[in-house]
């Protein structure tokens, strides 16, 4: 695992320290369709960090898929996101390293291998 791949529905710039960078898909150009950000994570070996839950169903499917971290929450306002997100993140990256889907929600966070 080498970063996180932040898709286009999340900000580009965080306001926390990750233990690994985080790369926001406007790098991929314009509007990339889900199956480019699948390729380019599975290519560098991201963690796609979304709120589709087309990445989430996809990874049934893929017998060698990226890693997802699914935010299952509403929309908030920015400061509550980041201050949720830095909450929560020093899980998150201690989940992924042994599980490939993190649903994360206001209230808890399910893991699964």
């Amino acid at each position: 695992m080498n970063g996180f791949l932040f898709d286009e529905n999340l900000p580009i710039k965080i306001q926390f320290t990750p233990s690994l960078p985080i790369i926001h898909v406007s790098i991929l150009g314009d509007s990339p369709n889900d199956s480019q950000i699948w390729e380019y994570a599975k290519e560098k070996e991201l963690v796609i960090v979304t709120k589709d839950a087309d990445f989430s169903d996809r990874l049934m499917v893929d017998l060698f898929p990226p890693k997802i971290v699914h935010l299952r929450f509403g929309n908030m306002r920015k400061r509550e996101f980041h201050s949720f997100l830095a909450q929560v993140w020093p899980e998150i990256e201690m989940l992924v390293i042994d599980h490939k889907l993190i649903n994360v929600y206001l209230d808890q966070i399910e893991a699964f291998r």
